[in-house]
């Protein structure tokens, strides 16, 4: 899969972490914590204009809380 530009990805992988906690019926603060990272930083990934890069790590950190594939988060 491709992405046009960096904006295009991480709006793509901040949509889908939003469509899997709230699957997990999770809220933002319960799945920051859970995955170890703050809830402004979760807040930024899954905003509709984030451009805020993440790394592999906090992305598997996320997908273990949620119990899937990392790569769900890539998908369109």
């Amino acid at each position: 899969m491709r992405f046009n530009n960096d904006s295009d990805l991480y709006r793509v992988i901040g949509t889908n972490i939003k469509h899997y906690r709230e699957q997990s019926n999770l809220t933002q603060v319960q799945l920051a914590e859970q995955a170890k990272i703050s809830i402004s930083y979760l807040s930024k990934i899954e905003a509709a204009g984030c451009n805020k890069s993440l790394s592999i790590s906090v992305l598997n950190q996320i997908a273990n809380v949620l119990d899937v594939e990392i790569s769900e988060f890539l998908r369109r």
